[in-house]
């Protein structure tokens, strides 16, 4: 009985071992960094990243063009962890997105997932929803504009 106990105890030190390391001081130090980061830099409406709506420059007229090639990378990069209802799968789903959340987050979120999620109260707020991090799909800046075009089809722009 007390070789059990002594494997056990053994197995268990092992496996708390193999989780710690300075994994949590790296996560502790990125989390004081970010909260000492200046509130006046981060703007919620647009998010962290390049985009702005200047430079999407978005009409209100659909371009079925870049919505059909927005739906070719989201079935290849999205449709794995997103619907396109309000249901969620492993992710939030994309129905009416294009009208909660302005189209530069959308393309700050998207090509830009890690600081967004440090750093957005809205991002925040679904990674406690989802309990999953969204993970950088690398995508290139046209193919992060023709998801988007192809989430603003989804919500029903003609």
């Amino acid at each position: 009985m007390k070789k059990l106990t002594f494997i056990a105890t053994l197995f268990t030190a092992v496996i708390f071992a193999s989780c710690g390391g300075d994994s949590g001081k790296a996560a502790e130090e990125q989390t004081i960094e970010t909260a000492n980061a200046d509130p006046e830099s981060y703007d919620p409406k647009r998010g962290q990243g390049k985009f702005t709506a200047e430079l999407l420059a978005l009409t209100d007229k659909l371009d079925e063009t870049k919505a059909k090639a927005g739906e070719a990378v989201s079935l290849v990069k999205c449709t794995s962890c997103h619907k396109m209802t309000d249901e969620k799968l492993v992710g939030p789903g994309w129905k009416s997105v294009t009208t909660r959340r302005a189209p530069e987050w959308i393309m700050n979120f998207i090509t830009n997932p890690d600081p967004m999620l440090d750093k957005d109260p809205e991002a925040q707020a679904m990674l406690e929803l989802c309990l999953v991090r969204m993970p950088n799909q690398n995508l290139a800046d046209e193919e992060a504009r023709n998801l988007l075009e192809f989430m603003r089809k989804n919500d029903g722009l003609k």
